[in-house]
């Protein structure tokens, strides 16, 4: 049984992800497959690998992620932001970077909802004079 070291949660839009350090060689797996593989764009692989960087942890520990909810790009942000604090959690003394970079903040803009006698959440019906 392989102990996790921290975990973290980290949301964005309406994609949550948690987040499970281990010790290890610095392979990362999202739902089961690789991140390369889950992923679709090169730059959402980069989001993910962000917190690594800035604390210089690539390669020290192994990274379970199982994310849901939302779309790629919102997950992709999720997983940064569960890293971000699953590594504060590890090491207290990555906090400042991590914080500098506002890796620990959750983003809280979400998708205002749609209003009854609206076309959407702000857009009316068209008006007609005649």
């Amino acid at each position: 049984m392989i102990k996790n070291i921290a975990i973290g949660t980290g949301r964005r839009k309406t994609a949550v992800a948690r987040v499970f350090l281990r010790e290890g060689s610095g392979k990362i797996v999202v739902n089961g497959k690789d991140v390369k593989e889950y992923f679709a764009s090169e730059a959402q692989v980069r989001i993910v690998n962000q917190p690594l960087l800035v604390t210089s942890n690539a390669g020290k520990y192994d990274i379970l992620i199982n994310v849901c909810g939302g779309g790629l790009s919102g997950q992709a942000a999720a997983c940064l932001h569960g890293l971000s604090r699953a590594l504060t959690q590890v090491d207290p003394n990555a906090r400042p970077s991590l914080k500098a970079n506002g890796y620990l903040t959750r983003d809280s803009r979400m998708v205002e909802r749609k209003k009854y006698g609206q076309r959407g959440a702000r857009r009316r019906f068209q008006f007609s004079k005649r």
